[in-house]
C-alpha cells in the first residue's frame, strides 16, 4: 500500500516502511509507539527547502514539515505525527480500510462539516455569539462553534505568550511585545486583527500569587501588571465574520493557583467603591475581582487609570469609530481572566455602551475558560437581563470553577439558596457551562496535579477533541497536541513531547557587540490614549441614562 502526494514540486509515495522522494532521498519509516514518526536518510542529498506533507493513511492523518537545518548532521530528520485517535495502527489495518473505502470515515466527514461550516459563519455568528443560548450547539457539539471557541481561546492564550514572566528581567510583569506587531509575534497574524490597547492593573491588592514584579532595581513600573488587550478585526476578518467583532481578552494564572485563596473573600455591591454602576445594592460580586478591576494607582503612568476605565474607553472609542457597521463585543479569558471577562461584559451593559443612538443593542458575549463564580444570584438574573451572553468551558475535574461558594452556590435548593441569600458567601454561576473531561482524551495522561486539569490549551485540545456527549474523542483540526505541554507535563510520555517546553530562545538574553551576554532594552511601552478624558466623560454621560434602566 502507498500513497503519493505532492508538496509544491515535490512528489512523494508514503508507505508504511518507505518514503521516497523525487530528489532520490531515500528515507525509512519506522513507529515504534503510536504518533511519533521517526525518518532517517539513507542516501542522496536532503531538500534544503522545507517540505510540506498533509498526509490521510486511515485514521492517522496530519500534516508534517520536513526541513533540514543549517547544523544538521548526517543521519537522519525526526518529525512527530499525531493521529486523530492516538491509536496505534498496523499495516493490515490500514490496508484493510483503504480495501473498504473507509479511510478515515467520521474523520473525513468532520472535516466537511468544519468546511461547510467556514462559509455560514456571516449568516450564523449571532447564533453562535449565543443568541439563542447554544440550544441544540453543545450536544452534539456544532463545528462552527467549536472553531470560535478555540479561536476566542487562542486570544486569551496569547495573554500568557506574550506575558514576561521572568522576575530576572526588568520588564517582569509587562508584555513583551510592541502592541502593533503582538500577534505577527506569535505567529497568529492570521487571526486577522488588531490590537488596539493594552490593559494593565495596579498589584498594590493582596495578590502575591497573581501579580509577578522584578528583583531588578529598575524595573519598568513600580505598580502595574499587564492584564491583557483590547482588539478589533481588520476589514478582510470582518467581511468573514459577517460583522465588525471587538474582542477583550484578560489575562488569568497558567499553573499557579494560590490565587484562589487569596480572593476568596466576600460579596459587595457591584457599586460599592466607585465600582459598576448599579442601582441595585443587592446585585453583588466578590470584593476581590471587583478590586482589580476597579483600583487604580494615581503616581503610576500605568495605572492612574483603573482596568475599568481604560476598557470601556477603549470599547467606547470603537463603538463610535465603526458606528455605521454592525458589531459584536466578545471578550474571553481563563483562570482569574474568566472572572474579569465576565465583569467587564456585565460592565459594557449596565453603563449602556452597547446601546446605540437609535436604542439598538451591540450584543455582548463572554467565552470563559476554566473561570470561578463572579458574583450572587441577583448578579446572575441581573446580567442575564442585560442580555449578556454567557458560555463557560469547564474541565469536570478542575477546582477553579467549584469556587467560590463551596457551600451556597446554584446547585443548592432553592429554599436554602434564598437563606444563603442573606449571607456574604452565596455565589453563583452565569451563562451556559460545556463541561469536558480530560480522561476522555487518549493523549493525556493520569495525573493528580491540579494544575493541568487547568491549564487552558488543555482546555483547547478537549475542545477539538470533543463531539457530544457520550461520542467518541478525535481531534476534529490540525492543532497540534504538543501545546498541552507548552506549560504544563499532561501528555503521555510516548508523545515525545517535552513540559514546560515554551520559553523565548537564551531566555531573552542576546550578545551585544562586545560579546557580552544582555538583557536587551525594549521600545518605550504603551500607557494611555491622550483622548481617554473625552472618552470617560461620554461614559458619565451614558452612564447616567442607562442607571434610570429599570432593574
Amino acid at each position: 500500500m502507498c500513497a503519493t502526494y505532492r508538496a509544491g514540486s515535490e512528489a512523494l509515495k508514503l508507505d508504511p516502511q518507505l518514503l521516497y522522494t523525487s530528489m532520490a532521498v531515500c528515507i525509512r519509516l519506522a513507529v515504534p509507539p503510536p504518533g511519533i514518526l521517526f525518518i532517517g536518510e539513507n542516501s542522496g542529498s536532503p531538500a534544503t527547502a522545507p517540505l510540506n506533507l498533509g498526509f490521510n493513511i486511515g485514521r492517522l492523518r496530519g500534516s508534517l514539515k520536513l526541513q533540514r537545518s543549517n547544523n544538521s548532521t548526517a543521519g537522519g530528520l525526526v518529525i512527530r505525527a499525531f493521529p486523530k485517535t492516538d491509536e496505534t495502527l498496523e499495516s493490515t489495518e490500514l490496508e484493510r480500510e483503504e480495501e473498504e473505502g473507509g479511510s478515515g470515515g467520521e474523520e473525513e466527514e468532520e472535516e466537511e462539516e468544519e468546511e461547510a461550516a467556514g462559509g455560514r459563519l456571516v449568516d450564523t455568528w449571532r447564533e453562535i455569539h449565543g443568541r439563542d443560548d447554544w440550544v441544540g450547539m453543545l450536544d452534539p457539539m456544532e463545528p462552527l462553534l467549536r472553531r470560535e471557541l478555540i479561536r476566542y481561546g487562542e486570544m486569551a492564550q496569547a495573554c500568557y505568550d506574550a506575558f514576561d514572566f521572568d522576575p530576572f528581567s526588568k520588564y517582569c510583569g509587562s508584555c513583551k511585545y510592541n502592541r502593533r506587531f503582538f500577534f505577527p509575534s506569535l505567529d497568529i497574524s492570521d487571526l486577522g486583527y488588531d490590537v488596539t490597547r493594552y490593559l494593565y492593573a495596579t498589584s498594590n491588592i493582596n495578590l502575591p500569587n497573581f501579580f509577578r514584579k522584578s528583583r531588578q532595581s529598575s524595573v519598568w513600573s513600580e505598580n502595574a501588571n499587564w492584564m491583557g488587550y483590547v482588539a478589533v478585526s481588520g476589514d478582510a476578518a470582518s467581511r468573514r465574520l459577517g460583522r465588525r467583532d471587538i474582542a477583550v481578552a484578560w489575562r488569568g494564572t497558567v499553573t499557579r493557583l494560590e490565587w484562589v485563596a487569596d480572593l476568596m473573600d466576600f460579596l459587595v455591591p457591584a457599586s460599592s467603591k466607585g465600582g459598576i454602576p448599579c442601582s441595585d445594592p443587592n446585585v453583588k460580586v466578590e470584593s476581590g475581582f471587583l478590586n482589580l478591576y476597579t483600583d487604580k494607582a494615581e503616581r503610576c503612568r500605568f495605572c492612574k487609570y483603573s482596568a475599568r476605565e481604560q476598557i470601556l474607553t477603549e470599547v467606547r472609542r470603537l463603538i463610535h469609530l465603526y458606528r455605521d457597521e454592525e458589531i459584536s463585543i466578545t471578550v474571553t479569558g481563563h483562570s482569574l481572566g474568566s472572572a474579569l471577562a465576565i465583569l467587564s461584559a456585565y460592565d459594557i451593559a449596565e453603563t449602556g455602551l452597547n446601546v446605540r443612538e437609535d436604542g439598538r443593542e451591540i450584543p455582548v458575549c463572554v467565552f470563559s475558560f476554566s473561570g470561578p463564580r463572579v458574583g450572587n444570584w441577583q448578579f446572575k438574573e441581573r446580567i442575564q437581563g442585560l442580555g449578556v451572553k454567557v458560555l463557560r468551558v469547564v474541565n469536570v475535574h478542575d477546582t477553579v470553577p467549584k469556587v467560590p461558594g463551596i457551600l451556597v452556590n446554584e446547585t443548592v435548593p432553592t429554599i436554602v439558596r434564598k437563606f444563603g441569600d442573606w449571607i456574604p458567601w452565596s455565589y453563583c454561576h452565569v451563562g451556559v457551562e460545556l463541561a469536558l473531561d480530560h480522561k476522555n482524551s487518549p493523549f493525556l495522561k493520569d495525573t493528580n496535579d491540579p494544575s493541568c486539569f487547568h491549564n487552558l490549551e488543555a482546555h483547547l485540545h478537549l475542545l477539538d477533541g470533543y463531539h457530544g456527549k457520550g461520542q467518541r474523542f478525535f481531534l476534529s483540526s490540525g492543532r497540534d497536541p504538543a501545546l498541552v505541554n507548552k506549560a504544563s507535563d499532561f501528555l503521555k510520555d510516548h508523545h515525545l513531547v517535552p513540559p514546560y517546553w515554551r520559553q523565548d530562545e537564551n531566555k531573552g538574553m542576546v550578545r551585544s557587540h562586545d560579546g557580552r551576554w544582555i538583557q536587551p532594552e525594549r521600545p518605550r511601552l504603551d500607557d494611555h490614549p491622550p483622548d481617554i478624558h473625552h472618552h470617560l466623560e461620554q461614559i458619565t454621560l451614558k452612564s447616567a441614562k442607562s442607571s434610570s434602566r429599570p432593574n
